[in-house]
């Protein structure tokens, strides 16, 4: 068979990383082929390649079974290839039509933008393919799912044959996701081919017609759906029996450990990001909230950990109010704080793995004596937790920089459980951190819930929402529109609340 994209012994290496091991890829007009593998499998630098953002060391490129050499992005349009990159290259304040022609512009004789020509042409071609959006919206009122589309179209008016999608779902509702596979579908039955990067094991049995699985820079192997099931493909991606549900009991809450009522705050642009909110987390159970990412989750996090001001609104934990406590207050009463962005807001980069583990506690004895530092003691605790978190770190004096995401995120909740824990604030626990490091990290917050603790879970991942909370609050332009119990929660209902819509039943 003839295949439209195919990459031969295809090798990339990095200062002490070898990317791609000689890797064989084959993709076959109108299939959509999924892309497997943990962080650091390969996944993105193969993308790269075939886009020509990196330059393979060794190996062949073949586009319709011709040799090409792809030394830009630029040239890999030319021969058909487009990519939808997981945050998209849009421009906000620009309309639909604008965005989709940008570079390419359709001109008159006279050498001005033909606009009138560019949005008929950008409506027939989301005619065509089923893309339905107005070419006249400003891209910044449209859902994140529109968007989306729109980035399709901007291959597609490039004539792009070959999709490149990475991680495409990682922010979309389950309707929103719904509506993108049926487009693949649909792009793949009018000839174009699609690769469909991706971590959601579910994902890939919902529009892939071949899978292949990386790990560790190697080709693990390709297969059909119908030839494999979840475990199977957690095992190539991971190279051992990985457990793929959250196993807990029945959560047993006791007394209420966190209270808000009427919250209000301000995002950094000034507009009202939370407006009302009321909650209540007590301790043994998990609250997760759920949402479109950007409806007010990360302001709120940080107001309840005393990172940013409130409009109005009071914070009780345990009955004791902490409205206006100060950040390392709020932190010695008791609550844990794992950051949605952990390189940013959860570790210093260039400190050593055993700093990292005392930024929470190294003013306070026995780290401190007051005087000076007690480094023996520091490296000792440290030691401690990088063995029971199982933190793959060559030594405690290594950069915390230069560990993979994962065991940068197990660096957090090591350091975040610790010390008399009431309340754990969880945003995006287990984001960009590879399957095996998901399911320790499950493991570590269903523990502490069981141990007593309080967790509010913020997560965009529904199918963790779903496993790990004892009950969920739905989030939407900052107010709470839904309170479901996880007996009630599904992923269609979830997703409706998520869009604004009603929760009636299917």
């Amino acid at each position: 068979m003839d295949f439209i994209l195919e990459g031969r012994k295809v090798t990339k290496r990095f200062p002490g990383v070898l990317a791609n091991d000689a890797i064989d890829f084959q993709l076959k007009p109108g299939e959509v082929h999924a892309i497997l593998g943990e962080n650091g499998a390969g996944k993105s630098t193969l993308m790269n390649i075939f886009f020509g953002l990196q330059q393979p060391d060794s190996g062949k490129i073949l586009i319709r079974g011709k040799e090409v050499r792809l030394t830009h992005p630029a040239v890999a349009i030319a021969h058909g290839i487009g990519m939808v990159h997981q945050n998209l290259m849009l421009i906000p304040h620009l309309t639909v039509a604008e965005n989709v022609i940008l570079g390419r512009e359709p001109v008159r004789r006279s050498a001005f933008i033909d606009s009138e020509k560019a949005v008929k042409e950008i409506a027939l071609l989301a005619q065509k393919y089923g893309l339905e959006v107005d070419p006249t919206t400003h891209i910044e009122n449209l859902p994140l799912g529109v968007r989306q589309r729109v980035e399709i179209l901007k291959a597609l008016y490039r004539q792009a044959d070959i999709l490149i999608l990475d991680e495409p779902t990682s922010v979309l509702t389950p309707q929103e996701t719904k509506e993108l596979f049926a487009t693949l579908k649909a792009l793949a039955g009018q000839g174009k081919s699609v690769i469909f990067i991706t971590h959601k094991l579910k994902e890939v049995f919902e529009v892939a017609d071949r899978i292949t699985v990386l790990r560790g820079g190697k080709l693990i192997g390709s297969a059909t759906p119908q030839e494999k099931d979840e475990s199977s493909l957690a095992e190539m991606m991971v190279g051992r029996e990985v457990l793929l549900r959250v196993e807990k009991t029945p959560a047993q809450p006791g007394e209420i450990v966190l209270r808000v009522e009427d919250l209000s705050v301000k995002s950094d642009s000034g507009h009202l990001a939370v407006d009302g909110v009321g909650l209540e987390v007590q301790s043994g159970e998990i609250l997760g909230i759920a949402g479109v990412e950007g409806n007010g989750q990360s302001e709120l996090v940080e107001a309840l950990a005393g990172l940013r001001p409130l409009v109005k609104g009071r914070i009780w934990l345990k009955g004791r109010e902490i409205t206006e406590d100060p950040v390392r207050s709020i932190r010695e009463q008791g609550v844990g704080i794992i950051p949605e962005d952990r390189q940013k807001q959860g570790l210093v980069l260039e400190y050593p793995v055993d700093d990292n583990l005392v930024l929470n506690c190294y003013y306070q004895k026995p780290y401190n004596t007051g005087l000076r530092m007690d480094w023996k003691k520091v490296s000792a605790y440290a030691r401690e937790l990088v063995g029971k978190f199982d933190v793959r770190t060559p030594s405690l004096e290594a950069a915390a920089s230069t560990l993979s995401g994962g065991n940068q995120q197990k660096m957090i909740i090591a350091r975040e459980l610790q010390g008399g824990l009431k309340l754990l604030i969880a945003a995006q626990p287990t984001r960009g951190v590879d399957i095996a490091a998901v399911e320790f990290i499950h493991r570590q917050l269903v523990a502490a819930r069981d141990s007593g603790c309080a967790i509010l879970l913020v997560s965009a991942d529904l199918d963790e929402l779903m496993a790990l909370s004892d009950r969920i609050a739905v989030i939407y332009r900052g107010r709470i529109v839904g309170r479901l119990s996880a007996a009630e929660a599904t992923r269609w209902l979830l997703g409706r609340l998520m869009l604004g819509l009603d929760g009636s039943k299917e």
